[in-house]
């Protein structure tokens, strides 16, 4: 983008974190692009960071998982008074409610907007009533978007087929993709005799956690020398699940890490067997880093793994099927666990590499850029 052609571009999100870590890069090209970038998030780190690149911020609540009318009220208003307040030229929304809450509020303003759909959530699990609350909302939210990008094609394939959104607006990126320099490629662990799983995320039911904890306890009574590093917050009650892992022998809990590649390093294979993703962030980083994945054959997990070749595919939602994903590695020598790990990261540069998939998304954002000029 030319210097001429500068806007004020809005970001909504649901935390700091999230769009820290995977947005910041797209967030200083724009910038360098001499855009005036204004962020809407909620607090949870990285601010004075995004104030330093030239962020301007508004710190807003975002009750992630709630569905308490009255709280997202209060949501949609914070929106309406902030788009009242910036006047951008073009709104970036990520994340549920900032996706449906931001969505009805351009298309109310008349705000240039672009969606992206990072993930289904918990809403489209089940065909109940909160799915088709939320689909209706939708619907209403991306009806004047400009574009959608989503993160795998499952997801856009379910949103066209719920006619939320027209085909045509539609755009599929890898994912935030990965920085191939930040997870450079790690020396392989040279301790043959424990094998460690690792597992990022955060700690809950829908990202494969009880059945991963059954399949480690299994290992581990049928004498597997394996252990299980966990790195990530408890978002559900599995504290005295944790505790009784620990005791056990086989697990090792470290929390939140800023920094999860001294983790990446120690272990010798990434497992997230989950139930739903918009990419698995933590895929493409540990794939990058040379490190082999097993992970869940859905969208959002399995285009970060080449079956049997820098991984393997397990069902999701099924402690059988995981299990022999994970004894197949065990079973798996040292030389060739290695060369997994390398496949890994040549997949990672061809499909995921963050600058091309930055490049895109600015392309996409220099042509609304272009729409609202004209």
């Amino acid at each position: 983008m030319e210097s001429n052609m500068s806007k004020k571009i809005l970001i909504l999100a649901n935390n700091s974190i999230g769009l820290y870590k995977f947005r910041v890069d797209l967030i200083k090209k724009l910038i360098i692009d001499n855009n005036e970038v204004v962020l809407s998030t909620l607090d949870n780190g990285f601010i004075d960071d995004f104030q330093k690149i030239g962020c301007k911020v508004h710190l807003t609540d975002v009750d992630r998982r709630g569905i308490n009318p009255i709280t997202d009220l209060k949501l949609y208003k914070k929106y309406v008074n902030l788009i009242d307040e910036e006047k951008p030229d073009l709104v970036i929304t990520y994340t549920i409610k900032s996706n449906i809450y931001g969505g009805m509020v351009c298309r109310r303003k008349k705000v240039p907007y672009a969606i992206n759909i990072t993930g289904l959530g918990t809403a489209f699990q089940k065909d109940n009533l909160l799915k088709k609350l939320v689909i209706k909302l939708y619907k209403i939210a991306l009806k004047k978007a400009k574009v959608v990008f989503f993160e795998n094609q499952g997801n856009k394939e379910i949103f066209v087929k719920e006619k939320i959104i027209d085909d045509n607006k539609c755009k599929v990126l890898n994912g935030a993709g990965v920085n191939l320099d930040y997870y450079s490629v790690q020396e392989y662990p040279k301790n043959n005799e424990v094998t460690r799983f690792l597992f990022i995320g955060r700690v809950m039911k829908e990202k494969g956690i009880d059945e991963l904890f059954a399949v480690m306890r299994r290992l581990y009574s049928e004498n597997y020398n394996c252990v299980l590093d966990v790195v990530g917050i408890s978002e559900e009650d599995y504290h005295d699940e944790i505790d009784k892992g620990i005791k056990e022998g086989w697990l090792c809990f470290h929390g939140y890490q800023e920094d999860v590649r001294p983790f990446i390093r120690e272990a010798n294979c990434f497992v997230l067997p989950s139930w739903h993703e918009g990419m698995a962030n933590t895929n493409l980083e540990n794939a990058s880093s040379g490190r082999p994945v097993i992970t869940s054959n859905i969208f959002g997990c399995k285009e970060s793994v080449i079956d049997g070749v820098s991984g393997l595919l397990c069902e999701p939602k099924n402690v059988d099927s995981l299990y022999s994903a994970m004894v197949k590695f065990l079973n798996t020598d040292n030389d060739d666990r290695i060369k997994m790990g390398l496949e890994g990261r040549k997949h990672m540069e061809e499909f995921f590499q963050k600058k091309k998939l930055l490049l895109k998304l600015v392309i996409v954002c220099l042509m609304i850029n272009l729409e609202v000029i004209i």
